[in-house]
């Protein structure tokens, strides 16, 4: 199996663990955000653990690879806790469209940051995707959601950045069990003294929807961990969108959620070319093999 196969399969993965994550947040009720993400990070910290703990991977930390880890782990932390507020203030769907536009931040920071080459055909399929995002987001001073919509965006920022550092991170063979162990134990230590100081009561219930957002949570990280080590961002950003779709199914049977016309023609545009992208990769595979 080609790599880029392989990081399509596991962008496909992430979107749907993803999906269920932002259900499960959603599931869990009244809780702070804060506190969503402590449960959700201290899950993802055991799961690591124990697979490091089996593994046992090589790994010899340089100055270069402790600052790429560092950097994920910020950036993650600011992507998640900005998306936990979005997803408990907006439609599931277009919270997770908000989200979704990490791949578009992260094409653009891989062009930054790794000098990775984008063709035209990437770069269309990106910007129209982006045009469906505002689509979703409907900028107006008049839109009452507009201040979750713009947090949700910065959600999407930086998980794009987090993201590039991930790939970045190949380079010095940092492997992905450990970018998830660091990230997760990052995210727990700076969401631990806001559940010390303002601790939300629980239900039964709802501890057991926020242990089930972090078993979602780390399957994503380590599918999407995974994507971008297989193949570069400009290759798996439009198959990331499809987080859209599980989230809008959901969101339906579940919340009863139904968008409006604007966030359906900005589904549209982003599932297209989604399909678009895949066509075309599959139809350059077989013009190769034929040489």
């Amino acid at each position: 199996m080609k790599s880029r196969t392989k990081g399509i399969l596991c962008i496909l993965s992430a979107a749907l663990c993803f999906a269920l994550m932002g259900t499960f947040i959603r599931l869990a009720g009244d809780v702070p955000s804060m506190q969503k993400s402590f449960f959700r990070n201290i899950v993802a910290v055991l799961c690591a653990g124990v697979v490091l703990l089996r593994q046992k991977p090589e790994f010899h930390p340089t100055k270069e690879a402790v600052w790429c880890l560092l950097g994920r782990s910020v950036c993650g932390t600011i992507g998640l806790l900005c998306n936990f507020y979005a997803v408990d203030h907006l439609v599931l769907a277009d919270a997770s469209m908000l989200n979704k536009m990490s791949p578009f931040f992260a094409i653009i920071f891989s062009w930054f940051m790794l000098k990775e080459r984008i063709s035209l055909r990437q770069t269309v399929a990106v910007v129209i995707a982006f045009i469906g995002c505002v689509l979703v987001v409907k900028p107006t001073f008049s839109n009452m959601d507009l201040g979750p919509s713009l947090i949700g965006l910065l959600g999407g920022l930086g998980a794009g950045v987090a993201y590039t550092f991930v790939r970045y991170m190949k380079r010095y063979n940092v492997p992905g069990t450990v970018i998830v162990f660091v990230f997760s134990a990052f995210s727990t230590l700076v969401t631990l003294p806001y559940l010390i100081v303002v601790h939300a009561p629980m239900t039964a219930m709802q501890v057991f929807w926020l242990i089930m957002t972090g078993v979602a949570g780390a399957g994503g990280q380590f599918s999407i961990t995974a994507a971008y080590t297989f193949a570069p961002a400009s290759e798996l950003s439009v198959y990331d969108y499809t987080q859209v779709i599980f989230s809008a199914i959901l969101g339906f049977f579940l919340f009863q959620q139904i968008p409006d016309v604007y966030s359906f023609i900005g589904y549209v545009l982003i599932i297209g070319m989604a399909v678009y992208m895949f066509v075309h990769n599959r139809r350059a595979d077989h013009l190769a093999a034929q040489k």
